[in-house]
């Protein structure tokens, strides 16, 4: 499909009609040659001698050419611009950080794996992700692993297969031996600020309790729900489990209220399983359409074409003269 990106620059194509009845004829001034044998080369001529100023005449051709001369000269100013089809463009409008508990509490074999083995509950909690990554589409997803400290392992991203191969990298105390809990959720709200997405997801997979984390987790969330940052938590273990390794889940309860999420308990494979459906049913996939049409600027199609026909115009002038004058001196 044709555009023109200046459209108003055909107003132009009326400039020389108003310049032709306005401005006054060029006039030029010549030399003349006074010779004894004037009436001689009259009538040897044939010519009629007039007084005054000699207006000359363009031929048809002429006019013809300086007319749609101009026309490729303002259609080229137009901008003319070739128009593909409309291009459609899915990308994620959501952003999800999975922020993995890799304390030394998480190397308990208490989980059964789809073979029936058993694993420790990090080797179970990556079979389970594997899933919960695909059923997320387009989300761009980032990866935490919290012990000691956090650690951004995977930033943001929608190359889900990286993703997977940086999560299964991950070993228990490679981040260290306890669990902060609330540094790992600030760590999420300050990688967030550079999200450019509303939709903003922290899923939370722990086993213990929160020991030494600089900010507090119930006032970690209370920041996260100011800016807008949706928390799961899923609790992983046994319940029972006393000391520094038990889990708090009035805490855990507590983060996800405040932040519009949930939380979810999993003592086994199927319970963890389960959480990860319920909270890929509570967050679909989601994405926005972006349209956009191609453009091909092809202004110097005109100019080419203007200069092609100027030329061969004066050509074909010089070959009829150069013609002209082989008659004459024939």
């Amino acid at each position: 499909m044709l555009e023109f990106a200046y459209p108003w620059m055909f107003l132009l194509l009326v400039l020389p009609f108003v310049v032709f009845r306005i401005a006054p004829p060029y006039r030029e001034r010549r030399d003349s040659l006074r010779v004894p044998f004037f009436r001689e080369l009259v009538t040897l001529s044939g010519e009629t001698p007039q007084r005054g100023a000699v207006e000359l005449q363009r031929t048809h051709w002429q006019r013809v050419a300086l007319a749609f001369g101009w026309v490729l000269l303002v259609t080229s100013l137009a901008r003319p611009e070739w128009v593909s089809d409309p291009i459609v463009r899915e990308k994620s409008a959501r952003d999800v950080m999975i922020a993995v508990d890799l304390s030394g509490s998480m190397a308990a074999t208490d989980f059964v794996d789809s073979s029936g083995l058993q694993v420790d509950r990090l080797t179970a909690l990556k079979q389970v992700l594997v899933g919960f990554v695909a059923g997320r589409g387009r989300d761009r997803l980032g990866l935490i692993v919290f012990g000691d400290a956090p650690y951004l392992q995977a930033p943001f991203t929608e190359d889900h297969d990286t993703w997977l191969t940086l999560l299964r990298e991950t070993d228990i105390g490679m981040a260290g031996q306890r669990t902060v809990l609330g540094d790992a959720i600030g760590l999420a709200i300050k990688l967030f600020e550079d999200s450019a997405t509303e939709n903003r997801v922290l899923v939370v997979l722990t086993d213990g309790n929160d020991t030494g984390s600089r900010v507090p987790p119930v006032d970690a969330a209370k920041v996260a729900a100011a800016r807008g940052l949706t928390i799961y938590t899923v609790a992983i273990g046994d319940p029972a489990t006393q000391g520094e390794e038990a889990l708090d889940f009035e805490v855990i309860a507590r983060l996800a209220e405040l932040t519009d999420g949930d939380y979810y308990v999993a003592l086994d494979r199927e319970q963890l399983s389960a959480a990860s459906d319920a909270i890929a049913a509570r967050e679909p996939e989601l994405y926005d359409s972006v349209s956009f049409r191609p453009r091909i600027n092809i202004y110097y199609l005109p100019l080419l074409l203007f200069i092609a026909m100027f030329a061969l115009f004066h050509t074909t002038l010089m070959v009829l003269a150069a013609q002209a004058r082989r008659r004459v001196d024939a």
